[in-house]
């Protein structure tokens, strides 16, 4: 369920052990070898597909997906994993993780219709199983329908007879992103199994003229551990922006290499069944009129095929089917893309839904009633899910022509720069309901431009976004020379994005501000600001207007910013998360760094082969300089009590962190093992017993504090720390806003910040220095952020504040491991009080 608020790198060599080739008889002659399906038609086409994205399939592929071509079906026999009687789903009566892969193999065994990949690893190690059905296909056969899907994505397929007759128009069913959301995954095996076998002509006609893809279990560590995140605590359903974990890197590649028409996201419990879409906003960089046209009238059939099950609140205690759109004013929006289903349409989903099964069987549920009474809402869970994926294979067969007519429209638009369809009952016929509040569309851009050189900010973020950019399927170019737009000046080398792309609608949701929507509507379901161009640390610049012609070439990744000067002392900035793990890599290996009066590391000349690889693998600068450190810095240890995104970010730079909190403390704490506490939650210093509160307080008054929001400020003022009055904002507030650095913590960071239930503080005593504040007027850029407590109240409040031995943010600079330009102001704060 979408809750309100309130990985493993494998080898090739590693995972071609665990799988060997099964080659059952078929009439498809062609070997079972593992190899890459798909290669241009012509030369013209494959110069209309972006190498970007061919160059990073071929890169990224998992072991199945390797260079060359093959038909279907793609079967192999899966190693089976250890029996773990442990595995939450066994209680429930469903299918634990370790039946899946004996369950593939005999589903394989059914006949030539299923196929079974593997999509990549969780973040735990487990592997992501990817099914495919469909009739048999030759190897030319698939190679005819990737160059057909290359010709939709190009935007160049529209009246294209022999894609209308002969493309298979692809279906994505998503299961069990929140381990603790089973039975999509029991739901999905069996529809496998009837499509394996079935021999009425509906089915052959289903399967001759589409393929249906079926990722089993999306987060095989939270179905095991009956954990709604993964092994790294992240929701993978709130990820698809930044991309963070592998679970979601892997949802990514099947929604640009398979591009369905249509997808499901299968979540649970609401009662009764809901099944999006949404209310409003809707998300601007949609071509919502396609997709609401499409996802209302797909909602309707699964309504009518849930409702038909004859489930009853009396009887069964389960309520009709909702549909937000039509059932509610707000509060289940479709606005940020972090959702599955509101990712997958800006790679062609016209239709696309979360639906969520009735009957709760999670969290306070799974402990306190009894097995027979959770196995039976497990099966009413099942046969809802069952009921809703037979409906949308039958709304995709039955509408084939025109859901590929409209996925090929949006690409078509964004290729030509062609103008959104706002929504209406004119443009939308048959959706009733529509009204202005549905009304979102955006201004695209001519073009963005990521600058090199003088004009940009940081030459490692630039790199680090445009490998975003490409790893999304969007397409980047470079400059083959100086140029100029808009009367600004341009290096050669400097970054261009086209906005006359195929996924111009991504391309902006990434790189754009988006928009301040407070007055549109009173509550969000989640974030509303996310923006790559302001919050990832690189220049990023829009241009509008008249397009002079700029020379560019398309680029397959970003240029290497990686430099060590040859010769003197080295200069490290410490103003991006590439260089604080370059530092603690440094400090790791004892060498002796120092700090410069503007926050920089100065690195001995005597390091610099250590700095050539520490260039190479985390692609920093380190400039030559004249400087000389004052302060010697050491290795930082740090204890935090902080969320999953927080401590997975503290590792992506390279901080030796101990993970702590209430009950680790009250336990007994050995404080020796750090040298600074980290705190933004998991830690109440009034439920401490005596003596952990106690040994907390002797290390405060020698350790270094680095606090977040009201927990982290409430244990400063608890321990009488730092004189500096917390002020909460809008808990529900949260996007990205502007600020203006002005202490050493805060050097050379981005003017924008990300804040998520905003702090600033008031009130402030002798040895308090500002480090940040919220800018003048309205800080807001992008979000939602409404009075009490709005974005007028904090404006020009100091944002983060430090003194002796403490640092307190009021923002949140490490928000689900995204805003990446902001990392290294912690990076400093921690390096600086420790």
């Amino acid at each position: 369920m979408r809750l309100p608020r309130p990985v493993l790198i494998v080898t090739l060599a590693a995972t071609a052990a665990l799988l060997t080739p099964h080659s059952p008889a078929t009439a498809d002659p062609t070997p079972r070898t593992p190899v890459r399906e798909g290669s241009p038609l012509t030369a013209a086409d494959s110069a209309a597909k972006s190498p970007a994205a061919a160059a990073r399939r071929a890169l990224t592929a998992p072991v199945t997906e390797l260079t060359g071509g093959r038909g279907y079906p793609r079967e192999q026999v899966l190693a089976p994993d250890p029996v773990n009687p442990a595995d939450k789903s066994v209680k429930l009566g469903l299918t634990p993780y370790h039946a899946i892969a004996p369950k593939l193999n005999a589903l394989q065994r059914l006949g030539d219709r299923v196929s079974v990949e593997i999509a990549g690893r969780s973040a735990g190690g487990h592997r992501l199983y990817l099914v495919t059905v469909t009739a048999p296909e030759s190897a030319g056969e698939a190679q005819a329908q990737e160059r057909m899907r290359e010709l939709i994505e190009a935007g160049r397929a529209a009246g294209n007879a022999t894609v209308k007759k002969a493309y298979k128009t692809p279906l994505f069913i998503n299961n069990n992103i929140h381990g603790n959301e089973w039975e999509g995954t029991d739901a999905a095996l069996g529809l496998i199994e009837r499509l394996a076998t079935a021999k009425d002509a509906t089915t052959r006609d289903l399967l001759a003229r589409h393929r249906l893809y079926f990722n089993i279990t999306a987060n095989p560590d939270g179905r095991i551990a009956g954990t709604r995140a993964n092994a790294n605590g992240f929701d993978l359903n709130r990820d698809f922006v930044t991309a963070s974990q592998p679970e979601v890197r892997a949802m990514r590649q099947i929604a640009i290499d398979k591009q369905p028409a249509v997808m499901l996201d299968l979540h649970g419990y609401v009662n009764g069944t809901l099944i999006e879409p949404t209310t409003p906003p809707h998300g601007e960089n949609y071509e919502y009129d396609l997709f609401l046209k499409n996802s209302y009238a797909n909602a309707l059939g699964m309504e009518a095929a849930v409702n038909g099950l004859g489930y009853t609140p009396a009887k069964d205690g389960v309520q009709p089917a909702q549909i937000p759109f039509r059932d509610s004013q707000e509060g289940w929006d479709d606005w940020p893309p972090i959702f599955t289903p509101q990712y997958m349409p800006f790679h062609g989903a016209v239709a696309a839904h979360t639906i969520e099964f009735p009957m709760q069987v999670n969290n306070a549920a799974y402990d306190t009633l009894p097995v027979t009474e959770l196995r039976r809402r497990s099966a009413i869970n099942v046969a809802v899910a069952g009921a809703a994926m037979r409906a949308a294979l039958d709304y995709t067969r039955t509408h084939r022509a025109s859901l590929l007519a409209d996925q090929i429209e949006v690409f078509r638009r964004g290729a030509t720069g062609a103008p959104q369809v706002p929504v209406s009952p004119a443009t939308v016929p048959g959706v009733p309901g529509i009204g202005p509040e549905d009304v979102y569309t955006t201004d695209f851009p001519r073009a963005y431009v990521i600058p090199v050189g003088a004009g940009q900010r940081s030459a490692t973020a630039a790199a680090r976004l445009v490998g975003h950019l490409l790893a999304n399927d969007v397409r980047v170019t470079r400059a083959t020379r100086d140029f100029r737009l808009a009367g600004r000046a341009y290096a050669k080398g400097s970054y261009v994005v086209d906005m006359r792309q195929p996924k111009r609608g991504l391309a902006n949701v990434l790189l754009a501000d988006g928009r301040d929507i407070s007055g549109r509507v009173s509550t969000m379901y989640d974030i509303s600001g996310w923006s790559l161009g302001r919050l990832w640390g690189a220049t990023v610049t829009d241009v509008r207007g008249a397009w002079p012609a700029v020379p560019v070439t398309p680029v397959r990744s970003a240029a290497k910013a990686g430099y060590v000067a040859p010769r003197g002392d080295l200069r490290l900035r410490l103003a991006d998360p590439g260089e604080i793990a370059a530092l603690n890599s440094l400090l790791a290996a004892g060498v002796p760094v120092r700090q410069a009066a503007d926050g920089s590391a100065i690195v001995p000349a005597s390091a610099r082969a250590r700095a050539e690889r520490l260039a190479r693998t985390y692609d920093v600068v380190f400039d030559a300089t004249q400087a000389k450190g004052t302060v010697p810095l050491h290795r930082t240890r740090v204890a935090a009590a902080v969320t999953p995104g927080e401590l997975f970010a503290l590792r992506e730079m390279n901080f030796e962190v101990v993970p702590v909190s209430t009950a680790v403390l009250n336990a007994g704490f050995d404080w020796s093992k750090a040298d600074v506490l980290f705190v933004s939650s998991g830690l109440d210093r009034a439920a401490l017993n005596p003596t952990a509160r106690a040994a907390l307080d002797a290390f405060l008054k020698t350790g270094g504090l680095v606090g977040r929001g009201t927990t982290g400020a409430a244990l400063s003022s608890a321990a009488g720390l730092l004189a500096a009055r917390p002020v909460a904002g809008n808990p529900d507030a949260n996007g990205v806003v502007r600020v203006v650095n002005s202490g050493p913590v805060t050097a050379g960071a981005p003017d924008h910040g990300f804040v998520y239930a905003p702090v600033w503080f008031t009130d402030l005593g002798p040895g308090v220095r500002v480090e940040q504040s919220y800018a003048t007027g309205n800080p807001l850029v992008a979000g939602h952020w409404r009075a009490p407590g709005g974005p007028s109240d904090a404006a020009g409040r100091p944002s983060v504040v430090s003194g002796s031995g403490v640092v307190l943010f009021g923002t949140e600079p490490l928000f689900r491991d995204h805003p990446k330009g902001e990392f290294a102001q912690v990076g400093r704060a921690l390096i600086t009080v420790s």
